[in-house]
C-alpha cells in the first residue's frame, strides 16, 4: 500500500494518470509533450507508476507505451479515481 500511495502523490504521476485512466494505451512520448517533461524524467515517473502495479507497458520499437493496469484492484482503482475526481474539483474551484 506504500508504494501505491507514495505512487500517486507525486503531481506529474497524477497528472499522467488524467491521461492514462482514460482506457487507451498512450506512448511515453505523447506523455511527454502533454507534460512537458523529458523522455527521462517521464520514464522515472512511469517506472514508479509501474511498480506500484498501477500501469502496464508494451515495448513499440523505441518508444513504451503505457496503460492503466487492468488487473488493478476495484478497491485502488476507486481510490485513484477518487483522487483524479477531487483534483479536478479543486482546480474547477480555483479557476
Amino acid at each position: 500500500m506504500q508504494d501505491f500511495l507514495t505512487a500517486i502523490a507525486d503531481p506529474v504521476r497524477r497528472a499522467a494518470l488524467h491521461i492514462l485512466w482514460d482506457d487507451s494505451e498512450h506512448c511515453v512520448c505523447e506523455l511527454m509533450a502533454k507534460l512537458d517533461a523529458t523522455q527521462s524524467r517521464m520514464s522515472r515517473h512511469m517506472k514508479a507508476l509501474k511498480l506500484a502495479g498501477i500501469v502496464v507497458d508494451r515495448r513499440d520499437a523505441q518508444w513504451v507505451r503505457y496503460r492503466r493496469n487492468p488487473a488493478l484492484s476495484r478497491e485502488l482503482s476507486a481510490i485513484i479515481d477518487a483522487v483524479l475526481k477531487a483534483e479536478q474539483s479543486n482546480e474547477r474551484n480555483v479557476a
